[in-house]
């Protein structure tokens, strides 16, 4: 994992050794109170965020801002650099988690639809697309239970806007500071979305028992998000694993969210 190198570290008035972190896609060092790390969108759609972030109102959380660099730009040799923010990742706290990003996306609820993410043709916005029948579901049929999810789902009528689709672990808490939100990765989705990408992922990847969606009891068809949310997990997951053979059910986390979601009300 390469470091940044010292003129990084220079242009954007960072000072001190850098410390490999841990977590996200890796590659990530921390520099004093700085997190620099390799570009890894658009520039200009890191441009973009630094525009909503700075201006979005934070009642009851914290975010990150992008830092730019002495000269004003926001990225130097292919680097970009971050406040650091205190805090940690606490596993099990989901409820608190889809809190924060409920009141998150009430502060960007009257930010308008932002072009870039039409453009996005990673794993996860194809993920995404799928989940939300933007790509057909029928090219995808190898990921496993992809076909028993997609037959579940049913239309939707609820409004889309702006929402960060990957808080799990990226709300950092930390004692007498309102909760951090890191790491912020927008899609045009309904906010409940958001939610139930969080519950999957409780369920999937953190042991989270069926006791986890009382947190979103006040969800309305919530059970259809959830199949969505599995379908995007499903679907990137299978993206960056698509040389590997397929998991055999008893090694297989996604099988009893699925049997989850797939239960009869």
């Amino acid at each position: 994992m390469r470091a940044p190198p010292a003129t990084v570290i220079s242009a954007f008035g960072a000072e001190g050794d850098p410390v490999a972190l841990e977590g996200g896609e890796g590659g990530s060092w921390l520099v004093g109170d700085t997190v620099l790390k390799p570009l890894d969108m658009e520039p200009e759609a890191l441009a973009w965020q630094a525009d909503v972030l700075a201006t979005i109102r934070c009642d009851g959380f914290r975010v990150a801002q992008p830092r730019r660099a002495g000269n004003g730009s926001l990225v130097v040799q292919g680097w970009c650099a971050w406040e650091r923010l205190e805090g940690r990742h606490e596993k099990g706290r989901w409820a608190d988690v889809i809190a924060v990003g409920e009141r998150f996306h009430e502060a960007v609820v009257d930010v308008p639809r932002p072009a870039l993410i039409g453009r996005r043709t990673d794993p996860w916005a194809i993920g995404d697309r799928v989940a939300w029948g933007e790509l057909p579901a029928d090219d995808f049929m190898q990921v496993k239970h992809l076909p028993r999810l997609v037959a579940a789902l049913r239309p939707l009528d609820a409004p889309s806007q702006l929402i960060h689709g990957d808080l799990t672990a990226n709300v950092l808490f930390a004692d007498d500071l309102s909760p951090a939100i890191i790491d912020f990765s927008p899609y045009w989705r309904p906010t409940a979305f958001a939610s139930a990408v969080v519950v999957a992922d409780a369920l999937v990847w953190e042991g989270a028992a069926e006791s986890v969606l009382a947190a979103v009891a006040h969800v309305e068809r919530f059970e259809q998000f959830l199949l969505r949310a599995l379908i995007y997990r499903a679907v990137t997951d299978r993206l960056f694993r698509e040389h590997e053979p397929i998991r055999p059910d008893d090694a297989d986390p996604y099988l009893p969210a699925v049997e989850l979601a797939l239960r009869p009300s």
